[in-house]
């Protein structure tokens, strides 16, 4: 299938390049370009380098995993879901598997496969993929498309995808052009802030505790005193605060409390599984086990040895105090601060280190059902330059698959 139209996309990520290669099936003229040296650079080190393409969840829950604004995916999810991802992949010879929480990656554990399919397909489509071309403007009259500016000349083009992304991990070329073109074409930008981002602590203990991971842990966040969130699952302390899954899904809402000014804490239950009568018979087993020994070899069976002094010096106990001379209200404190350890958030990360920008494109000025820009005829917006983010485990990577779907079709229609 062949039609004259000349389609020009900006950016080399997962959302431009979906929508190059669906623009390029219904036959368009398809010209990608890419600042860096390589398309799908930010593709490469997600999932920690594996690709997390996707997630076996249905379009609501899809939904419910996209806090930023994923009710305005609906319609993109719709025409293209997390089995046709998984269907897309394996007719480019990507076989997939199924990990825990419903991730999907390739069976390789090779995200450079997933670039390769890719390049593979573009290739056989014909798609002119120009990389180290850095556009410098998107040209527009009279609120239609005319084409985009690059090194000095203007690429003419009857549409334009613009697929930039956002603002974290610039060394992907991520940074945040696409809110610049955007803004001189008269949209919105939302606040940008890091989502997915670790989080930064003001007590120095963390320092001693650097490199320990938890499992099974429950963390609530709160903000001036009041529970806002609360997560279970995996955390781990760096040696300037707290990272790992439940934080970086925490971190989106802990980042918009920051701005508010609000005062951010976290509190950590250690053990999560335990009411506080069972923690409290759980404390005195080992008490009774340990009897004649000193408080910090008694919770050995308890707790990780790098968080023993840690939790002790919070419960205001010696270390080296006997445990058959603790109180009933020192216990009382112990079980207090197992329950409920606390950090005090400073900061997020800088944006630079976030997984994902929240913020972007005001989605009210975006059509949901074809990404086109409800200002600039011909302009479609797709991926993380939108105001669209979600929390790990596949969700980004699907928004971009999708809106990259529904972009590239409409642009040729």
């Amino acid at each position: 299938m062949e039609n004259s139209l000349s389609i020009a996309v900006i950016g080399g990520g997962a959302a431009g390049v979906m929508a190059a290669i669906r623009a390029a099936e219904n036959g368009a003229q398809v010209t990608l370009f890419e600042k860096m040296p390589r398309i799908g650079r930010k593709l490469s080190i997600t999932g920690k380098g594996r690709c997390n393409l996707t997630n076996t969840a249905d379009i609501a829950e899809v939904v419910k995993n996209i806090p930023g604004n994923g009710k305005f995916l609906f319609s993109a999810l719709k025409k293209f879901s997390p089995v046709d991802t998984v269907n897309f992949f394996e007719n480019l010879g990507v076989k997939t598997k199924i990990e825990r929480g419903g991730r999907i990656f390739p069976a390789s554990d090779n995200a450079g496969e997933v670039i390769d399919a890719l390049l593979r397909r573009l290739a056989i489509l014909g798609v002119d993929v120009r990389t180290n071309s850095s556009v410098k403007e998107i040209v527009a009259e009279n609120k239609k498309i005319r084409g985009v500016l690059v090194g000095g000349k203007v690429f003419s083009a009857d549409a334009v995808i613009l697929a930039t992304g956002g603002s974290s991990y610039p060394a992907t070329g991520s940074t945040g052009d696409g809110f610049k073109f955007a803004r001189r074409l008269g949209h919105t930008v939302t606040e940008i802030l890091p989502a997915l981002v670790p989080l930064e602590v003001e007590e120095d203990f963390v320092k001693d505790l650097q490199g320990l991971s938890l499992k099974n842990v429950r963390v609530k966040l709160l903000a001036d005193g009041k529970k806002i969130a609360e997560l279970f699952g995996e955390m781990l302390f760096t040696h300037f605060g707290v990272s790992g899954p439940i934080i970086l899904t925490l971190s989106r809402t802990a980042a918009k409390l920051l701005a508010e000014e609000k005062f951010v804490e976290l509190e950590i239950n250690l053990k999560p599984a335990l009411t506080p009568e069972q923690l409290d018979a759980r404390i005195l087993r080992d008490f009774d086990k340990f009897k004649r020994k000193s408080i910090k070899n008694a919770l050995v069976e308890l707790l990780p040895s790098k968080l023993i002094p840690v939790v002790l010096d919070l419960s205001y106990l010696p270390e080296e105090k006997r445990v058959d001379e603790i109180t009933q209200a020192q216990r009382r404190r112990l079980a207090e601060i197992l329950r409920g350890l606390p950090l005090t958030i400073t900061k997020t990360r800088p944006i630079d280190e976030a997984i994902v920008t929240a913020g972007g494109v005001s989605t009210k000025e975006i059509n949901p059902k074809t990404m086109e820009s409800k200002i600039i005829s011909g302009l479609y917006i797709v991926g993380e330059v939108a105001d669209v983010d979600g929390f790990t485990g596949g969700f980004n990577l699907q928004a971009a698959w999708s809106m990259g779907n529904a972009a590239g079709i409409a642009a040729t229609q």
